[in-house]
């Protein structure tokens, strides 16, 4: 296995990795005005995620790193054809890290409400668009060469079309899921019982949104790999539901983080598996030739991956290890006394 190879692999572990922890953040952000039926509760909602979420976001940042590094034509045309999709994105995320830290510092119902605000759109936001910008790198945009990499010649609303927007759909209903069911973890009482049921509703919804995702996009690359692990995504988002419903809070968790694992890998094996392949984002229109940007044309050279891999090989178990004890030192329930004590 040569190296673009390996980090084409690498850098879909660390986005597995990032919506698999953060996708749950941005199902709890959604949940707030849904759930937070009183300031204790928006309190031990934004609690419970509180000590891990910029944790989480670590991952977006190596894997953005990563891609630069590794693959610098797929992040200059993925960054300049998705640009205004990227930068309310990026503003979401920024609303949202700002709120977690600004919402306390008033004694003001309505200046919490201002920000409680923001991280729902904070999360919302992030969560659509993410899903739409991946299902589109799967299916393709259309591109032509310019200066040795590519050009994306579409616009934002070429991105936003049925399978993009499935795409974005799908990814919202299950971070709103899997947030759920992560609160249900760490929370009891009739805050736990609320989360379970939004959970079930959440689950039934991203299993019939899925299974029309993951059925396309078999349609669009019928490939071995793909089949599996769509067929896979599938049968874990249905297993999620059942576990939800004889509260199995860990087993459902468990289960729900597998179906953002097994969906986002489809994807990537999708790209990976395309004829002419593997592919890093393939043109939806390949004329004269052209047919986009594959593992191989648009990864940097031998040597700056060589530097990487033995660099990525000392961080990697690092922020794992990290990860980890963080996850172990807060595993706690948020309960309503430990947020009266604390405020």
């Amino acid at each position: 296995m040569d190296l673009p190879l390996i980090w084409f692999l690498v850098i879909g572990f660390m986005f597995v990795m990032y919506f698999v922890l953060d996708g749950f953040d941005f199902g709890v952000g959604m949940s707030l005005p849904i759930l937070g039926r009183s300031e204790t509760d928006r309190r031990r909602i934004i609690n419970a995620i509180g000590p891990v979420w910029d944790l989480n976001e670590t991952w977006l940042i190596v894997a953005g790193a990563s891609l630069f590094a590794a693959f610098p034509e797929w992040y200059a045309t993925m960054f300049s054809g998705f640009f205004l999709a990227l930068l309310v994105l990026l503003l979401g995320l920024i609303a949202r890290a700002v709120s977690f830290e600004f919402r306390h510092q008033r004694d003001s119902a309505r200046w919490r409400a201002g920000w409680d605000a923001c991280i729902v759109a904070g999360s919302v936001i992030p969560a659509l668009l993410w899903g739409i910008a991946f299902a589109n790198v799967a299916q393709g945009v259309p591109m032509e060469p310019h200066q040795g990499g590519a050009l994306v010649t579409g616009s934002l609303l070429t991105l936003l079309n049925p399978y993009g927007l499935l795409g974005g759909l799908t990814m919202l209903a299950l971070c709103l899921a899997h947030g759920a069911i992560f609160l249900s973890l760490k929370t009891d009482g009739d805050l736990k019982a609320r989360a379970h049921r939004l959970a079930d509703r959440a689950l039934l919804t991203t299993t019939g949104l899925a299974v029309v995702f993951l059925l396309w996009t078999v349609i669009q690359n019928p490939a071995p790999l793909v089949i599996v692990l769509a067929a896979l995504a599938a049968i874990t988002c249905l297993a999620a539901w059942m576990l939800n419903r004889v509260e199995r809070d860990g087993w459902a968790f468990a289960s729900t983080a597998a179906t953002v694992v097994l969906a986002v890998s489809t994807l990537f094996g999708s790209l990976l598996t395309r004829a002419g392949g593997p592919f890093v984002m393939p043109a939806s229109d390949p004329e004269g030739g052209f047919v986009g940007l594959t593992v191989a044309n648009a990864s940097s050279s031998a040597y700056t991956l060589e530097v990487m891999s033995w660099a990525a090989l000392v961080c990697l178990p690092l922020v794992l290890a990290y990860q980890a004890w963080t996850y172990w030192v807060f595993r706690r329930r948020v309960t309503a006394a430990a947020v009266e004590v604390l405020h």
